[in-house]
């Protein structure tokens, strides 16, 4: 049994997972510097501890809208492709980028076996962006395809 762990968020209602080996850390309390000209779903910059960090709106860029920052909101920074195995580096970017959601989860642990294949579009968001779905006690864990969400071909 391969079991997987994911770094659980909410997008309004709605329960996502990113693999945890793609996260770096979860950030609370941050503050966006604004980017001029930058595509819509780039939020901005954050500077954590003297990194720079782009953040991705991940409402805007999964097309549900743009993220209100609340008390609750938080920025997933996502490690880069030198800090993981390079068996995943193709997941990730060579440089610093988080993740704007509204809300963070839990660490939830998955059998491989139950991630199912994602439908077309999944809470309003292509199948692209979807790596896969999991049935949960009471909810559904959308699980999303970091790969897609960092692609620059098609950045709104």
């Amino acid at each position: 049994m391969a079991e997987r762990q994911f770094v659980t968020f909410y997008l309004g209602s709605d329960l996502y997972g990113i693999d945890i080996i793609l996260v770096r850390e979860v950030y609370p309390n941050f503050d966006v510097t604004v980017v001029d000209d930058a595509p819509r779903c780039i939020r901005g910059l954050l500077n954590l501890r003297g990194q720079i960090v782009t953040v991705i709106d991940l409402g805007v860029r999964l097309d549900l809208g743009e993220r209100k920052i609340f008390p609750t909101s938080s920025c997933i920074v996502l490690k880069t492709a030198s800090e993981i195995d390079e068996a995943f580096a193709s997941s990730t970017t060579t440089e610093l980028v988080g993740l704007l959601v509204d809300k963070i989860g839990d660490v939830v642990s998955v059998d491989s076996k139950a991630i199912a294949p994602p439908p077309a579009h999944t809470a309003g968001v292509q199948g692209k962006f979807l790596e896969g779905v999991v049935k949960m006690d009471d909810r559904l864990l959308i699980l999303l395809k970091s790969s897609e969400i960092l692609s620059v071909k098609d950045i709104n």
